[in-house]
């Protein structure tokens, strides 16, 4: 059943969408796990192969944490008015996890963690990041641009290319998951209302079917704007207050947009705020 629900469309050994590097990246992110550890790899080197070893090996609480990060991962994937193409899928793997979880709690068995992000310096980002808001406009532009770059590159985010500044705005790209997001970021000394969210959106809408957007705010986004902006948009909103708190609590920037991403597939919901996201 679980090669039925988690297999990718690109054949033999595939898991969901994911590459060699995303589904390494997305074990890392979710599970603090090291999916290329030997050890994960006894019976094939595919990502199919060492995810079925991997559930084989651990704990049943990881592997109930395992299923279900994945089942998340695979209903974001598809959207919500899409239908499931295995409709008893969602029952079957709930079940799974209950029947998994219902062990009792154990100390984690062979788990190999994730090497840790001793290269990132969190707190060194995050003060950059405080003494950006207190520049003049100017030069707040600029260094938020740089900034914006070094956190993308730091997060093995990808970017296509160094952001760029133009005009009051900060554009770009990166790469998250095998999926391309289009960036646009302000540094207004206000919050962002329904007028800037719905340019994005039309630059958005001019790309490919399936391109997505990232709209980051320094200041945020007034309530009026996101209510009159809508829901089910291909644009996740992104604020200053975010990224100080992700890096406030040494949680990965790519974790947070990937988390966003989720949260707006299953809610509608074009901003969520890391608060209520890390609870």
């Amino acid at each position: 059943m679980i090669d039925d629900v988690f297999r990718g469309d690109s054949g033999k050994g595939w898991v969901l969408d994911f590459s060699n590097r995303t589904f390494k990246e997305f074990f890392a992110r979710e599970l603090n796990v090291d999916i290329d550890a030997p050890q994960y790899a006894k019976d094939g080197d595919s990502k199919g192969k060492r995810f079925r070893c991997f559930l084989a090996q651990v704990d049943d609480t990881t592997a109930a944490k395992t299923l279900r990060v994945f089942w998340e991962q695979r209903e974001a994937l598809r959207g919500a008015h899409i239908p499931d193409p295995m409709p008893r899928a969602g029952g079957q793997i709930a079940a799974l996890i209950t029947r998994l979880e219902g062990g009792g709690g154990f100390a984690p068995q062979n788990v190999v963690a994730a090497p840790l992000l001793d290269n990132i310096d969190f707190l060194t980002l995050r003060d950059r990041l405080t003494a950006i808001r207190d520049q003049d406009p100017h030069k707040r532009g600029y260094d938020f641009e740089r900034f914006l770059t070094e956190v993308f590159e730091a997060f093995s985010l990808s970017p296509r290319e160094p952001f760029r500044l133009i005009g009051e705005q900060i554009d770009g790209s990166f790469e998250l998951a095998n999926e391309t997001y289009l960036v646009e970021a302000k540094w207004l000394n206000r919050r962002v209302g329904a007028a800037e969210l719905h340019t994005f959106q039309g630059k958005v809408d001019q790309k490919a079917a399936w391109a997505r957007g990232v709209f980051i705010s320094f200041q945020g986004f007034t309530a009026e704007g996101l209510h009159a902006f809508g829901r089910a948009k291909r644009v996740i909103g992104m604020e200053g207050r975010d990224i100080y708190d992700a890096l406030d609590r040494n949680i990965g920037i790519d974790q947070v947009i990937a988390r966003k991403i989720r949260h707006a597939a299953e809610t509608g919901e074009v901003f969520g705020p890391v608060s209520q996201l890390f609870p």
